[in-house]
């Protein structure tokens, strides 16, 4: 009875923050949720790319798991979906959907959407947890997910699947205070639900964790040996479920010679000049366009943002308690090792992690480690709004607070009574009247709907009436936090769905190698992410391919191939195993009826069917 009446505090209370992060994950990505199947990030390759990904693990995740990461973009190398990240998270949360019949590009927008959502939510849990103020927590949540860095990179949809970062830093927060052995396993379960998203992910998560636990040191050395125990056991609880993911990767470095050489990580890395570029609205308009020329280097979270962190600084060192100093010193950490690490190969450290930790060998994008300074600027708000909010509160009211809650003095205790919590019920501990949250919850049974979001901003329905100032100030915060990031609305590209020749191949009887010409050369790889997108229709071998690697063997091919039709460029696709050829007269230009004339001259050539913009599938004989 105890525990159902906890799980329904739980969902009333976060149901309604829930319900807001879609929201705004819907408007800042709109219009996109009006026409999920219809709109695209298409003029992007990479777009293209994730939603190829993403098709491809709903597809070959039930059917074939063992054979996961042989893709069939670059025929014939192998382990082709370690090229790129493995987004094995979100594409089985798409499966549904692609059961459905739902196209590559839905399950990409709707993850896309998901992915803001949860890491908002994700965010938001953080806060909540150590303030107890829910209104804190949201405002948390919208900086980390929708900010100038995450949305100027739509067609990444692992730059919005982020809620592992803040989950494993609140499981690493509880172990830290003494948490039990299962916030050990809690921490395992969100390293690995990153392995298996990202690459970077589970980089920044185990960088951000050392650095935690180097800040937070005088903190649990005196219980080193009940706290280095458990970080072992989520080590090696970790390392074990990430096994399958990550002997992939190292057969491709290995055999594969998939290793970032370190010079090729300064074309990939921020600037501090990128720290305040901003590609929102407002600040482009305002300011921001005097600094902002690169998606990759923009880091900019926020004026308000900037603000609440500064509150957040300045009250632990004037007037926090322990533990609420403790987090904001932990958080200044993460983020100064975001900001160094950021400018790549600029200072020495990166240069030192690159030899002295092998996963930062595959990767190439050094500013992406600025997410961990958005992460901690993030929860610095958060924690400095709550402090606004409680100070003002305790100041303005006398008995129980009106505001009712503790504010960041409600974690003013060490030891397990600190994380005397497990799993979801993470935040099911006393108040500072000895009073359950249980208790109070069940008071509010019958509340819902407009209430239920009005008590996110700490506003009891006993106080609707009277106007007060500090529910006001969340209200701003959150309202104030979301439009300085918004860009929406967005620009999208239209999909009428990949042409239906393509399915002729699915029906195709016998082995079926597909190569689609113009068969581009290595430097301009990115122009096959057209054909890898239209892999989906059919999932046979094809020998183009687009990721974020490209094998040796591709430019193999590709030094015959591009001079499709010659003849020695047929000999070397029926060589290589062609049986099945897509040309695309409109992508030859100039050529184009040259080209045509050549093909339709060969007896070795036969037409199969003719699809939109002229482009026709032939079966290559023998």
């Amino acid at each position: 009875m105890i525990l159902r009446l906890r799980r329904s505090a739980h969902l009333r209370r976060r149901g309604p923050a829930a319900a807001i992060c879609v929201l705004l994950a819907v408007l800042h990505t709109w219009p996109l949720a009006v026409h999920p199947s219809y709109l695209s990030r298409n003029d992007n390759g990479d777009a293209e790319l994730n939603e190829w990904i993403l098709a491809w693990v709903a597809h070959q995740l039930p059917r074939d798991p063992m054979h996961l990461f042989e893709g069939n973009i670059f025929y014939p190398a192998h382990d082709t979906l370690a090229y790129s990240e493995p987004l094995i998270v979100p594409g089985a949360l798409a499966m549904p959907l692609w059961w459905l019949g739902g196209s590559a590009v839905l399950l990409f927008n709707v993850m896309l959407i998901a992915g803001f959502a949860a890491t908002a939510f994700a965010g938001y849990l953080l806060i909540e947890e150590w303030t107890r103020d829910e209104a804190a927590g949201l405002v948390s949540g919208s900086a980390l997910a929708f900010n100038t860095h995450t949305l100027t990179r739509l067609s990444h949809v692992q730059a919005a699947h982020l809620y592992g970062l803040p989950l494993a830093l609140r499981s690493t927060d509880r172990l830290i205070a003494g948490g039990r052995a299962r916030d050990a396993l809690w921490l395992a379960f969100w390293m690995s639900v990153m392995a298996y998203t990202s690459g970077y992910l589970v980089v920044f998560g185990t960088i951000m964790i050392a650095v935690a636990l180097v800040a937070r040191a005088p903190g649990w050395l005196p219980r080193a040996r009940v706290v280095l125990p458990r970080f072992a056991l989520a080590t090696v609880c970790a390392a074990i479920a990430s096994t399958p993911v990550y002997l992939p990767y190292y057969r491709v470095a290995r055999l594969q010679h998939m290793v970032r050489p370190l010079d090729a990580v300064k074309d990939f890395s921020a600037t501090l000049r990128g720290y305040a570029a901003s590609a929102s609205r407002i600040h482009v308009a305002a300011w921001s366009w005097r600094f902002f020329t690169d998606p990759i280097d923009s880091f900019f979270p926020g004026v308000i943002v900037i603000l609440l962190a500064a509150a957040a600084v300045w009250w632990a060192f004037r007037g926090g308690d322990r533990v609420f100093r403790a987090r904001v010193v932990m958080l200044l950490a993460i983020a100064i090792t975001g900001v160094v690490l950021s400018l790549g190969t600029a200072t020495p450290i990166y240069g030192w992690l690159y030899y002295a930790f092998p996963p930062m060998r595959g990767l190439r994008a050094a500013a992406r480690f600025g997410n961990l300074f958005l992460l901690a600027a993030a929860a610095l708000a958060g924690l400095g709004l709550a402090a606004l909010r409680d100070r003002r509160s305790a100041t303005d009211h006398t008995g129980r607070s009106a505001t009712d809650h503790t504010g960041p003095s409600a974690t003013d205790h060490a030891g397990p009574s600190a994380t005397d919590h497990t799993g979801p019920s993470a935040t099911d501990h006393t108040d500072t009247h000895g009073h359950e949250s249980r208790q109070s919850a069940t008071a509010h049974t019958n509340a819902h709907g407009i209430k239920a979001v009005i008590r996110i901003f700490r506003v009891r329905p006993w106080l609707i009436g009277p106007w007060r100032p500090w529910p006001a100030l969340a209200v701003a915060a959150l309202v104030v936090v979301n439009l300085e990031a918004l860009r929406a609305p967005f620009v999208y590209r239209p999909f009428t769905g990949v042409p239906a020749i393509y399915k002729l191949l699915a029906k195709e009887p016998g082995p079926v190698v597909l190569a689609e010409q113009p068969f581009f050369p290595r430097w301009a790889v990115a122009a096959n992410a057209p054909y890898v997108l239209a892999a989906t229709a059919h999932w046979r071998p094809l020998m183009n391919g687009y990721s974020g690697y490209t094998p040796e063997s591709y430019q193999h091919y590709a030094d015959a191939f591009w001079y499709f039709p010659e003849d020695f460029a047929v000999r070397a696709m029926k060589d290589a195993g062609v049986t099945h050829v897509m040309v695309h007269p409109q992508r030859f230009e100039r050529d184009a009826r040259k080209v045509l004339e050549k093909v339709e001259a060969r007896r070795d050539m036969e037409l199969l069917a003719i699809g939109p913009n002229g482009m026709r599938l032939y079966r290559l004989k023998r």
